[in-house]
Formats: structure tokens, sequence, C-alpha cells
């Protein structure tokens, strides 16, 4: 069964997702580190929109676009402990596809998260 989009839920759910074996930047005072391309793609596949990209330097930044709005769901990397990188000063927008954000990433990090998150997800029962 499909989960349904809810942003605060889902949010809530890929905090406990994401781990060192999602990305390799984790870290528990930042979990978000290092996940946006994992997270964009697996998003994406789930609830559909579009996944978006914005220059930071050095790296690209990955996010959504769901029901017309912008959605980054790794923002809090930006402020927690150990940022590695400053949130954008403004957000460029650039469409690009699945496969430009899973460029490098391996098969496994993605499938890692795809499966945490549904099951986070989960209806408890």
């Amino acid at each position: 069964m499909q989960p349904t989009y809810d942003e605060a839920r889902i949010r809530a759910a890929l905090t406990r997702a994401w781990s060192d074996e999602t990305a390799v930047q984790w870290t528990p005072e930042n979990p978000a580190s290092g996940q946006c391309n994992v997270t964009a793609a697996v998003i994406a596949d789930l609830f559909g929109g579009e996944i978006l990209r914005t220059r930071l330097p050095e790296v690209w930044h990955y996010y959504n676009r769901i029901n017309g709005q912008r959605v980054d769901f790794t923002d809090s990397q930006f402020t927690a402990p150990g940022a590695r990188f400053e949130a954008p000063k403004a957000y460029e927008d650039h469409a690009t596809t699945r496969d430009a954000a899973l460029h490098g990433i391996p098969k496994r990090e993605y499938q890692t998260l795809r499966s945490a998150l549904l099951a986070e997800l989960r209806p408890k029962t």
C-alpha cells in the first residue's frame, strides 16, 4: 500500500530512517547530512512530483517539488551541528532527473532508505 503524502509525517519518518547506511556523511547530530540526493529520489518515486537542484559550493543540492510546492526534506542539514554547507541564499529550482540525483550513489543506499522510510510510514498496529 502506497503511503499518503503528508509532509510533516514524512519529515519525522525520514529523521528516523536516515543512517550511515543511507549516506556516509550521516551523523546522529546531523542526520540529514549528505542525504539530499538519495532522499529526493526516494520521495519522487514514492510521491511523484519533480526532482530539483540548486548549486552549492562544489556540489549540487537536491530536493523536490510536490503538488507545485518546493519541499526540501533535508534542509535541516544546513543548520544542524557539523553542517558542511550553508543553506542556499536562493533556491535555483533547476529541474533534473532521478538518474542525475543518484549518480555515484550506491544502489544499496537508495534501497535502504526506501525500505526504512516505508517501514516508518507503515501504520502502527
